[in-house]
């Protein structure tokens, strides 16, 4: 095989292994209405807010963040700092099932009388007790203030707001890829960032590979 030859092969192997990197991305996050009804001491309310799950990655499990945009219920009288306590439950389907148990820090400043109750992030960890792609969706949310528990609960029937591609401790049981073959989608940012660095990291390897060749194949002409 000529030199020409080898030194086509090494690039196009180099650029085929950019492209099953960015085949398999890890992550899929999306921003999802929630329509809470809530019961209240005070009869029942309701509000929608978009929720947001992100994941970061801790030793044999994730860390879980449930983001609220607008605030829900809201008390007839004003909530001083730190009378409220928040805590909500996340969803698991997919590959893997159960409850991941999230709550935040109380109201760091007071919340009028009569006004959305803005959510602080709540926060827990998920341990994969299967692998495969899982999925975290919004379940109930409970505020407690003043004595009294407020639980509101989506009735829209809401879809995942974060779907993750893990591997449980041990390999756990694979759930089978209903995907129909198209390939999974990662948020805008972090997985690009990780992709374009793993996609780069091969195609200098690629380009070390040609070099090494192109050398090899001056110096075996030179002899």
């Amino acid at each position: 095989m000529s030199y020409q030859k080898r030194t086509a092969l090494a690039l196009a192997s180099a650029l085929a292994g950019t492209v099953v990197l960015m085949a398999a991305p890890a992550a899929h996050a999306t921003v999802v209405d929630v329509d809470y009804k809530c019961k209240t001491p005070i009869g029942d309310k309701s509000a929608v807010s978009p929720i947001d799950i992100k994941s970061v990655k801790s030793g044999g499990g994730y860390r879980l963040t449930m983001s609220f945009q607008k605030g829900v219920s809201s008390s007839p009288v004003e909530l001083g700092k730190g009378a409220m306590s928040p805590s909500a439950v996340i969803e698991v389907g997919g590959a893997d099932s159960g409850q991941v148990q999230v709550s935040g820090a109380p109201n760091s400043a007071a919340i009028p009388a009569n006004t959305p109750i803005k959510i602080s992030d709540l926060s827990g960890t998920y341990t994969p007790k299967k692998s495969g792609k899982v999925d975290f969706t919004a379940g109930v949310l409970t505020i407690k203030a003043l004595g009294t528990t407020t639980t509101c609960t989506p009735a829209n029937k809401p879809g995942p707001s974060l779907q993750l591609d893990v591997t449980a401790a041990g390999g756990g049981q694979s759930a089978p890829d209903d995907g129909g073959g198209q390939l999974p989608k990662t948020g805008p940012l972090d997985s690009a960032v990780a992709l374009g660095t793993l996609g780069g990291t091969v195609l200098l390897t690629g380009a070390a590979g040609v070099l090494w060749l192109t050398r090899r194949g001056q110096g075996a002409a030179g002899r």
